[in-house]
């Protein structure tokens, strides 16, 4: 039977290589450097690395961080809205700055119109036999007075087209003129004998001779008048182009006359309302 020879536990004393046990290691020489025909060195010189610090990686390409330098289209919308909203904004605050001192400084009114007397001379309906053809004759005379309540704003009216009309109906009984005038400041003006009438016998239709007949039958009568002109303004040298005016005059009753003798129509009221049927004033200088 063979024996077997155990290594031994400990390490053998004996020099390693020719180095003591226990003697320091020393660091392996530097490399030959390599010398080129010119005297210099040809390696690298070496770069101190710290262990702490962190290895740079390359970001990815960003197309959103590209375009975020330039401004986008959405914010530049909104600069536009946001300019043009203050710009109107400011236009609007100065007109309406300029509106206020003019009517403080002039203090603009309308013109007023009255009509303090109407007199109904004739209003004959008459109807053929047979009910086809009707036939009116009408008289009616009124005055009528005008005053500008303003001290810097006159008034050019143009001649008056005037309407005399039945109240519960509408349908037209006479019509006149009155002449063109021209309103100074603080002016009143009076027109005696304005005539409307219904000359020879004007031809009605059915259905209108109709509606009248049922007004002139009542004890009294509803009447209205109805003025249309065009008028131009002027403030200092100032002047508006022409616009449409309509005066209406309500409230008269009175009875139609059986003979030549003429009836009166009374009125609550016999101030008349003006109304402009263009609301914007074009003004030259």
């Amino acid at each position: 039977m063979t024996d077997r020879v155990f290594p031994a536990s400990k390490p053998p004393t004996a020099t390693t290589n020719g180095v003591p046990p226990g003697a320091a290691l020393a660091p392996p020489p530097p490399a030959p450097t390599a010398v080129n025909g010119n005297g210099m060195s040809n390696q690298k010189p070496q770069v101190y690395i710290p262990a702490n610090r962190p290895v740079y990686r390359p970001q990815p390409y960003s197309r959103h961080h590209h375009h975020q330098s330039r401004p986008s289209c959405r914010r530049v919308c909104c600069c536009c809205c946001f300019w043009s909203i203050l710009i109107f904004l400011l236009l609007a605050l100065m007109a309406a700055i300029a509106a206020t001192a003019v009517y403080v400084i002039y203090h603009p009114r309308p013109p007023s119109f009255s009509v303090p007397s109407l007199r109904i001379s004739r209003v004959n309906l008459t109807t053929t036999s047979d009910t086809s053809v009707s036939h009116l004759s009408s008289f009616f005379n009124f005055t009528l007075l005008s005053e500008n309540p303003n001290q810097h704003l006159t008034f050019s009216y143009n001649p008056f087209a005037v309407t005399v009309k039945s109240a519960k109906s509408g349908e037209t009984l006479a019509n006149g003129t009155v002449p063109g005038f021209f309103s100074d400041n603080k002016n009143k003006r009076t027109f005696r004998g304005v005539i409307a009438t219904s000359t020879s016998a004007r031809e009605l239709d059915p259905e209108e001779a109709r509606r009248l007949k049922s007004d002139l039958t009542r004890a009294r009568v509803g009447l209205e008048i109805e003025m249309r002109t065009t008028v131009k303004m002027q403030m200092g040298k100032v002047k508006s182009e022409g616009v449409e005016i309509k005066v209406t005059c309500r409230g008269f009753e009175g009875t139609v006359p059986k003979g030549k003798t003429p009836t009166v129509a009374t009125s609550k009221q016999s101030k008349c309302k003006s109304d402009l049927s263009v609301k914007v004033w074009k003004w030259s200088f």
